[in-house]
């Protein structure tokens, strides 16, 4: 299978229908020299996402960010509230309180980009599913893997 159309429908399945034609079409993908198996995916130069071995996608925020342009995507975000969004970006967790929306896609240990005014802050795993996140007051709901500022990190060096 070519393995720009498997990475398509990797998407699609861990995102909505229809997400993956977001995917720029100027991508480059490293295979792991033991497998096989498609490892990393670029674009310009940065990195968009790892294949995890369980069939999984880990996405970057600014891989995020471009495929936010989907309205199915959405569903799979989570919007954080003025108070939280500097602490999400610095790499913190997100706490069921300072959850504005979320979207019915957000699932336990799935992947859920973070949002403060339609941008892309963080990506982290969601600790609660979307319900829970909005019924709690307390908790944890998101444990944030990357953020703006690992990513302001990396291009500085």
């Amino acid at each position: 299978m070519d393995p720009y159309q498997k990475l398509q429908y990797t998407i699609d399945a861990l995102f909505g229908k229809g997400v993956s034609k977001y995917l720029p079409k100027e991508i480059e993908i490293v295979f792991s020299r033991k497998n096989g198996r498609i490892k990393t995916v670029t674009y310009k130069k940065k990195l968009l996402c790892t294949l995890r071995i369980d069939g999984g996608l880990a996405i970057t925020p600014y891989f995020a960010q471009l495929l936010l342009k989907s309205k199915n995507f959405k569903e799979n975000c989570l919007t954080v509230n003025e108070d939280a969004a500097p602490f999400v970006e610095q790499g913190r967790s997100v706490f069921c309180k300072h959850v504005v929306w979320c979207g019915k896609n957000v699932q336990i240990a799935s992947d859920t980009p973070i949002l403060y005014q339609n941008k892309v802050i963080a990506v982290g795993k969601a600790v609660l599913s979307s319900e829970m996140i909005l019924d709690f007051e307390r908790g944890m709901a998101i444990k944030v893997r990357d953020s703006l500022k690992s990513d302001i990190g990396e291009n500085s060096s």
